[in-house]
């Protein structure tokens, strides 16, 4: 079962949300965005925006802090079980399996942040960035290689999202404002 409680919500249409997702709070999901089973979006102390074509894959968590907010940008992957707590996300990232992103930081776009990388708080990752490591470290710039993954990715979890979206019986509905 999907649980929604929000104040806020402003769901694309062809947003797709995957049974068991939790979300709270001030919550935005762009065009052709997904959020996969098991994960938790906390936007009860600032709000979160997920931009178009962007996946948050299984067991993700983006929770919010106040004056922290959760900012992804568009066609953005993150791995299953990552890891944003109170940080901006820039367009076309890849954010790999169990990286952790916290607060303040800000990754720029056209990056790839490796698994398991443990970016800071308040450290600023300029574009096209490959990064690894705890904490994370800006190993080289990414090659066209890697840019290309990034599309693909993003492209590959939305056409997921919409076969999900026609064999799933009930789609996600808000079950009460957020008080």
């Amino acid at each position: 079962m999907t649980l929604i409680l929000t104040d806020h919500f402003d769901f694309a249409e062809s947003a797709f949300i995957a049974p068991s997702v939790i979300a709270l709070g001030d919550i935005t999901l762009g065009a052709h965005s997904s959020v996969w089973f098991q994960s938790v979006l906390r936007g009860d102390c600032d709000k979160i925006v997920i931009g178009a074509h962007s996946n948050i894959q299984d067991g993700s968590i983006l929770h919010t802090m106040e004056g922290y907010p959760v900012i992804v940008g568009e066609r953005v992957s993150f791995g299953h079980c990552v890891m944003a707590h109170g940080c901006t996300i820039g367009n076309d990232v890849l954010v790999g399996i169990r990286a952790t992103i916290l607060n303040g930081a800000q990754i720029g776009d056209h990056c790839v942040i490796a698994a398991g990388a443990l970016v800071p708080e308040n450290r600023v990752i300029p574009p096209y960035s490959l990064v690894m490591g705890s904490p994370a470290r800006v190993m080289r710039e990414v090659d066209e290689r890697l840019l290309a993954m990034i599309q693909e990715t993003a492209e590959h979890y939305a056409a997921y999202a919409a076969d999900y979206s026609s064999v799933l019986l009930e789609p996600w509905q808000p079950l009460k404002k957020w008080v």
